[in-house]
């Protein structure tokens, strides 16, 4: 990417802010926080919703039996103890006075019916083949929850923890967004969709109380408008939803405060290997040596991202630093696009078509790739579609190649298990590019049934190097999380995930 591209970045970005202020929105009131997200939850259904703002607005709404701290340990949550007496038997031990938001006490009956309606199809979800592995949950008394296991299944507690589901009251059949009940410091309130989704305090928590009455989630698509509705003050808050360009620009205004912490989001290219072109592992090797992170890294993301080698986090015990993947070389991507039969005619091998949604980063993105595609013979057509039918694309395979992110889901190595294991195909899973080696599957069945940690690191490095060979995605880099606030928000603390919890803490001052 050229320095006159960057400045075009740059232009794009100046010429929004130099708009005049036109929103008809108004000033956030005293004891509501405005947060900007960029589209509408798809389903607030804990057992359902699989992007990311349903995740991160489910956390705040529903309680989880296990938490994670700021070093992505599992940690008491619903369940203020555990027992394991052996490797398929995991005894839980709830917290006493414990109610959802209509009322009713929490018990285990709530806890199984949680996991049964998934288990026995009950509810249409892909989570289900997370919790392929339990047999069975008994609840032999009101506190207490037993899962036993088919077999041991090692990631069995952080799949239980926050991010990963939330409970739900028993008998419930379809939360989706209409009026889902839980338990969690916040209660639903309304939901509309591409508008808004309100949310209240929940005066009767079990835990710490929000200290915020109210949270206005407004779904603002527009880059350009959700950096104006911040300068204005017309919203308080945006979490990793702008630029780098304009998170720099705003930081020069005198009512905004940026902050800014590691993160462990995962921006990735995923590949339909069941198209003809890309379920040749020479072209996909390929397309990995035409990329060069650096420049994107430095004019696109400003230093707001580092480079990534693994679907998995540097933070994570499982991180393999040794696997060997293709690096950027232009003159090797074209001896392997020549050498497996793809000469270039009238300067273009062949085109290949990403779909993107129309997040302003994504659009960049693919406009990078497009060139640096291009300088190695591939042409790229690029079609971008709204948030919710590009989701729905990626989910169906509908797709040769896209562009997305990992957040919070990536936090585990059972995400090797859940993208890709050949069981795992849509809609049992979330292999989208229906990626199958049988060598892989054999390692990653291993690693869930051990309990050795040292023994299961062993065995996903081993996972790691085989997925840099085959390239069944792309990773790009970890974004820094990056929140953008108004001096009237203060006592925010990020974690890695990147998530809403802040607002737990999150306190709004008079100004």
């Amino acid at each position: 990417m050229t320095l006159g591209s960057k400045s075009t970045i740059f232009a794009v970005v100046c010429l929004g802010f130099s708009l005049p202020l036109l929103s008809c929105s108004k000033p956030p009131d005293a004891d509501t926080l405005v947060m900007i997200i960029e589209s509408s939850p798809t389903d607030l259904d804990p057992r359902v919703g699989l992007d990311a703002q349903s995740e991160r607005i489910d956390e705040l709404i529903f309680d989880a039996l296990l938490t994670r701290d700021e070093h992505l340990n599992v940690q008491p949550g619903l369940a203020e103890s555990w027992e394991i007496p052996d490797p398929r038997t995991y005894v839980f031990h709830l917290h006493h006075g414990v109610h959802f938001h209509d009322g009713r006490e929490l018990t285990s009956r709530d806890v199984k019916w949680t996991f049964d309606s998934l288990l026995q199809g009950k509810i249409r979800s892909t989570k289900a083949a997370t919790y392929r592995f339990v047999d069975r949950i008994d609840a032999p008394d009101d506190f207490t929850a037993v899962f036993h296991l088919k077999e041991p299944y090692a990631s069995l507690l952080w799949n239980l923890s926050e991010g990963a589901i939330g409970i739900v009251p028993d008998g419930t059949l379809d939360a989706g967004t209409r009026n889902p009940i839980g338990s969690g410091p916040f209660k639903f309130i309304s939901a509309e969709q591409d508008k808004d989704v309100v949310v209240e305090r929940n005066d009767n928590y079990w835990g710490p109380k929000a200290r915020l009455l109210r949270v206005r989630f407004a779904v603002v698509p527009d880059p350009t408008t959700r950096a104006l509705e911040l300068r204005k003050g017309s919203a308080d808050a945006a979490m990793n939803a702008l630029t780098a360009d304009t998170v720099l620009a705003l930081e020069r205004e005198p009512n905004l405060r940026i902050e800014r912490a590691p993160g462990t989001i995962l921006a990735y290219l995923g590949f339909n290997l069941r198209d003809p072109l890309l379920g040749d592992v020479r072209v996909r090797q390929a397309i990995a040596c035409a990329i060069d992170r650096a420049p994107i890294l430095q004019y696109l993301w400003r230093g707001f991202a580092q480079p990534a080698s693994s679907i998995l986090p540097v933070q994570s015990w499982a991180y393999s630093s040794d696997s060997n993947g293709f690096i950027y070389n232009p003159e090797r991507a074209r001896q392997i696009l020549d050498a497996a039969g793809y000469p270039m005619r009238n300067g273009t091998r062949f085109h290949v078509t990403m779909k993107t949604s129309t997040e302003e980063s994504t659009r960049l993105l693919a406009a990078v790739l497009q060139q640096q595609l291009r300088d190695v013979g591939i042409a790229l057509d690029i079609r971008t579609f709204e948030s919710a039918t590009f989701l729905a694309d990626v989910t169906h395979g509908a797709f040769q190649f896209y562009s997305l992110r990992w957040i919070g889901g990536n936090e585990d190595p059972d995400i090797f298990d859940a993208v890709f294991h050949s069981r795992s195909f849509p809609p049992a899973g979330r292999n989208r590019g229906f990626y199958s080696n049988p060598r892989v599957d054999s390692l990653m069945d291993q690693a869930g049934r051990e309990t050795d940690q040292n023994l299961r690191k062993h065995l996903y490095a081993e996972v790691q190097e085989i997925l840099a060979q085959d390239v069944p995605s792309i990773n790009l880099w970890y974004l820094d999380n990056v929140l953008v606030h108004t001096r009237r928000v203060r006592n925010v603390t990020l974690n890695p995930s990147g998530d809403y919890g802040f607002l737990k803490t999150a306190e709004i001052f008079s100004q």
